[in-house]
């Protein structure tokens, strides 16, 4: 058990460390590219990374440190989920604004972006692979949280991935453009989806405690 808890601690540091980079490199490509998958990968990015670290923190708390109060713990850990959830709708719906009120016409160079998407494939699906097994062995509601929002991740860098290579190719290309703002609004959408799914679950397990 107490191995299976410094795994989930292992591997949400690793997290931190890796996320960390992404919206700093993103946010660096948007002064040499103006995609509007590129911005809204950025805006997505950088939320994600907030809700991480409140996961991080929380579940060292709760889970490593250890604390006796299960109502408390449960209650930190329903805290932590909902914001991670909150994080994944407002990058949603700011991803939404962006992708349809963007009116730069202008891509400029969007490989920044495209590496870290890229990489992001590979990464977050490791993550997603890393967390459904920890969670299968010692079911833990953060972890579990966690395992969702990679799945998420892995399945939205695929399409900020496609959406930046055809950018990249055929920047001039009219279906370009509408891939990439097609792109950003698919991406936004199922974050959101998530979000809500999980801020709902959440909810839901405060009610039935209620009631």
């Amino acid at each position: 058990m107490a191995e299976s808890k410094k795994s989930g601690s292992r591997a949400l540091a690793m997290s931190v460390l890796m996320s960390s980079p992404g919206p700093l490199v993103v946010g660096l490509g948007l002064f040499v590219g103006r995609s509007a998958t590129q911005i809204a990968d950025f805006v997505r990015r950088s939320a994600e990374l907030l809700g991480i670290i409140a996961a991080f923190v929380v579940y060292r708390i709760t889970a490593v440190n250890g604390v006796e109060n299960p109502e408390k713990r449960q209650r930190l850990e329903r805290l932590s989920n909902i914001f991670v959830g909150l994080m994944m709708c407002l990058g949603g719906a700011i991803m939404l604004v962006l992708a349809f009120f963007n009116e730069n016409s202008e891509k400029g160079n969007v490989i920044p972006g495209l590496a870290i998407a890229v990489l992001g494939v590979v990464a977050n699906t490791l993550f997603w692979r890393k967390y459904t097994s920890l969670n299968r062995k010692e079911p833990n509601a953060i972890i579990a949280v966690q395992a969702r929002l990679y799945r998420a991740k892995s399945l939205v860098d695929g399409c900020v991935t496609v959406a930046l290579l055809s950018v990249a190719l055929f920047p001039t290309a009219l279906f370009s453009y509408y891939l990439d703002v097609i792109g950003s609004a698919v991406v936004a959408v199922y974050l959101i989806w998530c979000g809500v799914k999980t801020v709902y679950e959440r909810l839901k397990k405060v009610s039935e405690s209620i009631g």
